[in-house]
């Protein structure tokens, strides 16, 4: 991406200066995200992006009330927005079978939970809305749900089962759960078994007036993160190796995390988008044929 030329148009209409003029872009700070973003830094792109970290909800809440103008979505988010964003294609997080950082936790069988207490580990819309419909659907039970910290030992506490995403939720499933004795359920593998569709837990998308506005810097944007992900995928094994210095998990295992992760958005991934809308949009709000629409070329 030309770090020049776009600003440059910018200042000479309205006399901002360059840093002014640089695309507001959403961070998410999971680890998850980590092979979209490692690799800008390689390609060059990182400068000609204002990015802000935050938790995935903060993020989306942003981009919707328009202090971002381009970022990830948690796919509730979405679906409940979608009228006012356009979705980048080919690029998401998501899962097409396990996701090992959205699980539930229980210290019973998922079919002993009707009426039982769940910690809610997260404000992840979508997270949790996929968990309950999961144990309603499939499980045919109501538990007594409630929000609180993800610290996997204190909900265990208190309630009977707990929803984690992230970090935490690779934490517990990978360190706390096995050492405490409890059952660990991976709601990507619980969603695919259920429709042999993969899941998609957010999406890049901009702002609808900054595509009109700034439609050659928006697939620049796009095109940087695909170019990012490519790169940080043929280079996982650094990606991991780096990324353990700082991490409680070695790099083997961020490896193989990085590498279960489907960070695609297409046919296959939109199908199970539209069948997560079919089935909660009801519920949720958003219509259940709600319209997707894609950044074209």
């Amino acid at each position: 991406m030309d770090s020049h030329a776009e600003p440059a148009r910018h200042a000479e209409n309205a006399g901002a200066d360059d840093r002014r003029s640089r695309p507001r872009v959403g961070h998410i700070q999971f680890l998850n995200c980590l092979p979209l973003y490692w690799g800008l830094a390689r390609t060059g792109t990182l400068l000609d992006l204002e990015l802000t970290k935050d938790t995935p909800e903060k993020l989306s809440e942003r981009l919707v009330r328009g202090d971002l103008d381009i970022g990830p979505v948690t796919l509730v988010e979405y679906l409940r927005n979608a009228g006012d964003l356009v979705a980048f294609p080919d690029i998401a997080v998501g899962c097409d079978g396990p996701v090992m950082s959205c699980v539930i936790v229980s210290q019973v069988r998922l079919e002993q939970l009707d009426g039982a207490r769940v910690a809610l580990g997260s404000t992840s819309r979508t997270s949790v809305r996929l968990a309950q419909l999961l144990l309603a659907d499939q499980y045919g039970v109501s538990p007594d749900y409630y929000a609180c910290p993800p610290d996997l030992g204190l909900m265990m506490q208190e309630a009977e089962a707990a929803v984690l995403i992230g970090d935490a939720a690779l934490r517990a499933a990978l360190h706390d759960a096995p050492r405490l004795g409890l059952q660990v359920h991976d709601l990507g593998t619980m969603w695919k078994d259920w429709t042999g569709l993969p899941f998609v837990f957010a999406v890049w998308a901009a702002r609808k007036e900054y595509v009109a506005r700034e439609p050659r810097l928006v697939r620049k944007v796009h095109e940087a993160f695909l170019a990012s992900r490519d790169l940080s995928l043929q280079e996982v094994t650094k990606v991991a190796e780096q990324a353990a210095r700082w991490e409680v998990f070695d790099a083997a295992l961020l490896e193989r995390y990085f590498t279960t992760l489907d960070f695609r958005f297409g046919p296959e991934q939109l199908a199970g988008v539209r069948e997560f809308a079919r089935r909660t949009g009801a519920s949720t709000g958003y219509p259940s044929d709600v319209r997707i629409e894609l950044l074209g070329p």
